[in-house]
């Protein structure tokens, strides 16, 4: 039998597969970063995943980087998101909130008027995505101690209304060269106090913020995704395998429900050297096949799989690997669109492209 449709404890949950669909910004909330019902639909029809990781969710107004992103932080939010969350249960899935806070990835006009914050005052290269378009990023504003303090808790109060919300457990995003990645990072923190210098420094927001996290929903409840050498955002780092290393050492014992490993592009094998240090769950990502998934579960490189564009495009993508069917191709046009339901939920499921 294939290892991808044997059941896989991931924390406190015994998913069902290993066939994890990945967090996926889709850019479908409202001006106010409210889910609609087409969210709903979205993340109903793809309950047959292990796992569901949700897009990118802001844990704070200034955690937003890109328009018509969701957030986590009004009680319409947490309404509409409810709506998800049973609808995903009501076909019998389970379903985490990754927590998605930008820092200096944003743009004034996305947060009221006010400066991108970040470890460290230090301009990204590149453009945000606003209402009006593509723009030039700002040089953020360094964090002071306090205001670290207050971001900290910002993630846990975000916690706790993603689980009033009914999620089943949150994941941080520690990549993409969003705010855990620039403490993290040597390239975008230059500072000298308790948040950076050594890599023991750099990586205490990290740490920290998944302290909180695990405060407010149980270490079993809370997960973790890492890129290194993604290089994404303006992000680098001097030494990246020292710092995960490091990084993913300090969990030892912690009792997280798993370790979320995308790679792009990077020549070291960072699996290799991740997988031993980490206790719960190995989660590993990017560019994966069915084939190259069955390998991974085969030789113990990891305990579940996680696709992207594949379950974008095909809402029962176990059913399809399991039955060896054709999948659906993924039309990138549509993956960043205004909230309709052209290549959001009109993907056809199995029996219905069959039958036409």
């Amino acid at each position: 039998m294939s290892q991808l449709f044997t059941p896989v404890r991931i924390g406190r949950y015994i998913a069902p597969n290993r066939l994890v669909m990945a967090p996926m910004t889709r850019s479908r909330a409202d001006s106010d970063g409210v889910p609609s019902d087409l969210t709903v639909a979205y993340y109903a029809q793809r309950a047959s995943a292990g796992l569901i990781i949700s897009e990118g969710v802001f844990p704070s107004a200034m955690g937003k980087g890109y328009v018509h992103t969701p957030g986590i932080e009004t009680e319409a939010q947490v309404a509409a998101w409810k709506k998800v969350t049973e609808a995903v249960h009501a076909r019998g899935g389970r379903i985490f909130m990754q927590l998605m806070h930008t820092g200096r990835i944003s743009h004034p006009s996305l947060l009221d008027g006010a400066t991108p914050v970040a470890p460290s005052a230090i301009k990204p290269e590149g453009q945000a995505w606003t209402p009006a378009g593509q723009v030039d990023f700002v040089t953020p504003r360094e964090l002071s101690l306090l205001e670290i303090a207050d971001v900290i808790e910002d993630y846990r109060q975000a916690t706790r209304r993603a689980l009033e919300a009914g999620f089943d457990g949150v994941e941080l995003h520690a990549a993409s060269g969003y705010l855990p990645e620039q403490f993290l990072s040597s390239g975008s923190n230059q500072r000298q106090d308790l948040y950076g210098g050594s890599v023991e420094g750099r990586a205490r927001f990290v740490l920290d913020v998944l302290d909180a996290m695990a405060v407010e929903a149980g270490a079993d409840r809370v997960g973790i995704k890492i890129s290194p050498e993604m290089n994404y955002n303006s992000i680098t780092d001097a030494a990246p395998q020292e710092t995960y290393a490091y990084l993913v050492e300090q969990l030892r014992g912690w009792g997280l429900a798993y370790l979320h490993v995308t790679l792009f592009g990077a020549q070291f094998d960072y699996h290799a050297q991740l997988r031993p240090r980490f206790e719960g769950a190995y989660l590993i990502g990017g560019g994966l096949t069915q084939d190259s998934a069955e390998s991974a579960l085969y030789e113990g490189k990891a305990d579940a799989t996680v696709f992207g564009s594949a379950f974008l495009a095909n809402p029962d993508l176990p059913e399809r690997f399991r039955v060896g069917a054709a999948l659906n191709a993924a039309d990138r046009s549509t993956f960043f669109a205004p909230p309709t339901a052209k290549g959001y939920i009109d993907y056809p499921a199995l029996a219905a492209a069959e039958a036409a």
